[in-house]
Order: C-alpha cells, then sequence, then structure tokens
C-alpha cells in the first residue's frame, strides 16, 4: 500500500494497492486527485509519463525523474532541489520561479520551456538543449 502525503500535514491525500511510487503518482494523476502539496521527496520516478499534467505545489527535492516526460507540464515554483532530470523530455515544461539548484539536467530536452526566474545554481545542463527556452531572470550562478 502507496500513501501519497502532505508536506506540511502529513495527512493522506492518496492511498494505492500500487506496489511503486511511480505507479501510486500515475493512478492519482489519472484519477484526477489533487497532489497539491504532496510530499515526493526522494520518489523514484524514473521513466514517468505526466505530459501536460499539473504538479505544481508538489515537492520533488532529490527526485530521481530521469529519462520522464514532463512534455508541457506545469511545475512552476516547484523545488527539485537535488532532483535527477537527466535525459528527461521537459519539452514546453513551465519551470519559472523553480528550484532547480543541485539538479541534474544533463542532456535534458528543455526546447521552449520556461524558466524564467528559476534558481539554477549548481545545476549540471551539460548537454541540454536549451533551444528557445526562456532564461530571464533565472539564477544561473552564485
Amino acid at each position: 500500500m502507496i500513501q501519497i502525503k502532505n508536506r506540511f500535514s502529513k495527512e493522506v491525500i492518496f492511498e494505492s494497492k500500487k506496489d511503486t511510487v511511480k505507479e501510486a503518482v500515475i493512478e492519482a494523476i489519472s484519477n484526477g486527485a489533487n497532489l497539491r502539496g504532496a510530499d515526493l521527496r526522494d520518489a523514484d520516478l524514473r521513466g514517468i509519463g505526466l505530459r501536460g499534467a499539473n504538479l505544481r505545489g508538489i515537492d520533488l527535492r532529490g527526485a530521481n525523474l530521469s529519462g520522464a516526460n514532463l512534455c508541457d507540464t506545469s511545475l512552476r515554483g516547484i523545488d527539485l532541489y537535488g532532483a535527477n532530470l537527466s535525459d528527461a523530455n521537459l519539452r514546453g515544461i513551465d519551470l519559472s520561479g523553480a528550484n532547480l539548484s543541485g539538479a541534474s539536467l544533463c542532456t535534458a530536452n528543455l526546447c521552449d520551456a520556461d524558466l524564467y526566474g528559476a534558481n539554477l545554481y549548481d545545476a549540471d545542463l551539460s548537454g541540454a538543449n536549451l533551444r528557445g527556452a526562456n532564461l530571464r531572470g533565472a539564477k544561473l550562478l552564485n
């Protein structure tokens, strides 16, 4: 049994009989559950497909999202400190105001991504495709 809890109140906001957090998140999103404030710190979400989902307010610090498809997803203002987003498809994603400090974005596709005001201190962007990305106001250096 997987329980997804609110990061502030620790209240269970979604419960699943799935075997993994990844499967439980997919089930929650497909069932229209409101995951705002969900604590998904350090979650293994490798290869997850959440194209177009609204994930605002979720705590994904240290999460493994390598190879994920988050195309056209809203992660505005989200905390992705230390997360692994290597090889992820982030085309058209809204990461405005997000904390990506210490995150790995190696070879990620960030074409047309909105990174306005995002914190990218110590983020690894080696090999990332930033063509058409909005980096206005983004914090790139300490």
